[in-house]
């Protein structure tokens, strides 16, 4: 991203108190002072923990070429005082996107969100030089990057925006100025800082509320995101209902929807489901079938979604990137469909509030229901309750309370060949156990 002097202060509304460098210089940005470099401004953020204003001398020492300031005392080459940085930051890049007149695609949701940007990404590459959020920055930082980041001659960008509360997602979303806003379902996810379902769904659909009138609104057919959504033009709708699966096997899905035959890289109904906005998405961009097919076709999962790893003659498969109750559903009754007498770990999940112990026993009650011949294992306090679940319908339940003591269980218990799959809050760090069975940290 660069920007000239006016065209910064256009867009921040700032105060110029000082520049002395070239006349007309375009000026590029940067937040990490370990990373400036000459004609950078330095952007200096602020957390609970930490206030970058306190390392602006810093960044001038390592090269920076001016900065943004809420303060008077600020000395640089080029010094503009604003009222906040973050906001400041968000008004500049919004000013980018939109001098650049680039095509925006905004994505959310209580899971799927990461996983469909990818393959929106991979279709939307098809036909136009696309940028996306990275990994899952999707926060107002992670929106700033990702047009900090958006290379001159970009087409098409897709934004992820993630929440934990009411007003993020908004917030966001008015800066990102959608073409295409989706959606990808409004679940469980955040229900302890929420309250409730229809709180969740009120906060995704925020992103309704700044979707350009002649864009399209593209989301899961669910009553709650209808009841909440503001958006008025164009909508579509779609649901794994409209899906006829032909064949499913590991690593592998071929399907129908609305009369054309699609392939994948990844397995589950899930994976399907989340699919169907990347194909309503290349409709719209009038991307023919065949682009449409090749993109999804070269999808793949990226780290710790569904990854699959040989440990020492295991089969891992980590989903443990992130968990709440629907998408543990989802990936642990695909996973049992698809490998029959495995090992199952479940491990806790973060941010169900009050209602987390009854949520847990939930998603027991629902893997009970499934015809399988798994074996599980429970790691946390709260995992172990989804196992007492198990344990009532007969099932075999391993229940411990660290990561340590499970990986050593399967040394010493579970036969070599065994095909094993993680699914846990990221907090949970299963990629431990991984490590344990490689030999790396053993105790």
């Amino acid at each position: 991203m660069k920007l000239r002097v006016d065209e910064i202060l256009q867009a921040c509304k700032g105060e110029l108190i000082k520049n002395v460098n070239e006349e007309n210089m375009e000026f590029t940005f940067s937040t990490d002072t370990r990373c400036i470099k000459k004609g950078d401004i330095y952007i200096p953020l602020k957390g609970a923990k930490f206030d970058g204003e306190n390392f602006i001398d810093t960044a001038v020492a390592n090269g920076a070429s001016g900065c943004l300031t809420t303060k008077d005392d600020a000395d640089a080459p080029l010094v503009i005082k604003v009222k906040n940085t973050l906001e400041a930051y968000m008004n500049i890049c919004q000013f980018y996107k939109e001098k650049l007149n680039v095509f925006t695609v905004g994505i959310t949701g209580s899971s799927g969100k990461t996983t469909t940007k990818e393959m929106l990404y991979s279709v939307l590459s098809e036909k136009f030089k696309t940028h996306k959020t990275f990994s899952n920055h999707n926060n107002e930082i992670g929106f700033c990057e990702t047009i900090n980041t958006m290379p001159e001659d970009t087409e098409l960008v897709i934004i992820e925006m993630g929440m934990r509360g009411l007003g993020e997602i908004e917030l966001i979303a008015k800066h990102a100025g959608c073409d295409i806003g989706i959606i990808t379902n409004a679940g469980s996810a955040h229900i302890g800082r929420l309250g409730s379902l229809d709180n969740i769904a009120k906060a995704k659909c925020e992103l309704t509320k700044y979707i350009k009138p002649d864009g399209e609104f593209i989301a899961l057919n669910q009553d709650r995101i209808k009841k909440f959504s503001e958006f008025k033009g164009e909508t579509v709708y779609y649901s794994s209902d409209d899906v006829k699966i032909s064949e499913q096997k590991p690593g592998y899905t071929k399907f129908s929807y609305r009369n054309s035959e699609y392939e994948l890289n990844v397995e589950g109904i899930y994976n399907v489901e989340n699919s169907l906005a990347a194909i309503e998405t290349g409709k719209k961009l009038k991307l023919t079938e065949a682009q449409i097919k090749a993109g999804l076709k070269n999808y793949h999962p990226i780290e710790k979604r569904w990854e699959i790893q040989d440990v020492n003659g295991y089969k891992f498969i980590n989903d443990s990137y992130n968990a709440n109750p629907d998408s543990m559903k989802a990936s642990v009754s695909t996973f049992m469909e698809l490998y029959p007498e495995s090992v199952v770990i479940l491990g806790d999940m973060g941010e169900l509030g009050e209602q987390e112990t009854a949520l847990h026993r939930e998603v027991g009650k629902f893997l009970a229901a499934k015809p399988h011949n798994s074996s599980f294992l429970t790691v946390g306090s709260l995992a172990e309750e989804t196992g007492e679940e198990l344990k009532q319908e007969g099932f075999d339940v391993k229940s411990f309370s660290s990561n340590c003591e499970a990986a050593r269980y399967i040394l010493e218990n579970v036969n070599v060949g065994t095909t094993i799959f993680l699914k846990a809050s990221r907090s949970m760090k299963f990629e431990e156990i991984i490590n344990m069975i490689k030999g790396d940290n053993n105790q």
